[in-house]
């Protein structure tokens, strides 16, 4: 079973690269924002809760996320793989994941992280934003917060996966197509 966090900063092409992978190795992806709203929408016992904390404006709850993670994976048992996107954001989620994991007998994979200096994704989140109309790709100011927040939080579960020997760095520079082909070059080995 092939299981892959891809990782990196906002703009460093995760989406684009997903897409690929999923499409490549034939991965379910897991997106938490995606398994969250799909809890909502259905109703579930999880989803409620989400719902409820969401509209008080607080932060879903790690064990919450981990159950929903749990629930998309038993609800998957013939994958060849899945594909986590978004998530874990934190050592702690790091820490959750690896236990849910060997919970139903399996692991990551590995790590692959894009590697984009921050003022290449700058200018992709400013052009990106041009087109997807997200405001937070718009404004110079929230994109240098986000690569902050990132660096700053986000960034440690990075050595996290170092300290097991499952992260890989490639470089996200490049045409889709040559960056895809290195990070298949990673993949194709773990």
């Amino acid at each position: 079973m092939l299981n892959l966090v891809l990782f990196g900063p906002p703009g460093a092409g995760k989406g684009t690269q997903s897409q690929k992978l999923i499409e490549k190795y034939n991965l379910v992806h897991l997106s938490t924002g995606d398994i969250l709203r799909s809890e909502i929408t259905n109703g579930t016992e999880l989803g409620l809760e989400a719902k409820k904390l969401m509209d008080q404006g607080v932060l879903v709850p790690d064990a919450v996320v981990i159950g929903m993670i749990s629930n998309k994976l038993d609800s998957n048992k013939d994958a060849r793989g899945f594909i986590f996107d978004g998530f874990p954001r934190t050592v702690a989620q790091a820490e959750a994941l690896d236990a849910l994991l060997a919970s139903k007998s399996t692991q990551i994979s590995g790590m692959i992280a894009l590697d984009v200096e921050d003022e290449e994704l700058q200018k992709r989140l400013l052009l990106r934003g041009k087109d997807s109309g997200r405001p937070d790709d718009a404004n110079p100011e929230v994109i240098r917060r986000r690569i902050e927040e990132y660096n700053n939080k986000t960034a440690p579960v990075a050595n996290f996966y170092k300290d097991q020997g499952k992260y890989h760095s490639v470089n996200g520079l490049g045409s889709i197509d040559e960056i895809f082909s290195a990070i298949c070059n990673v993949a194709d080995t773990l």
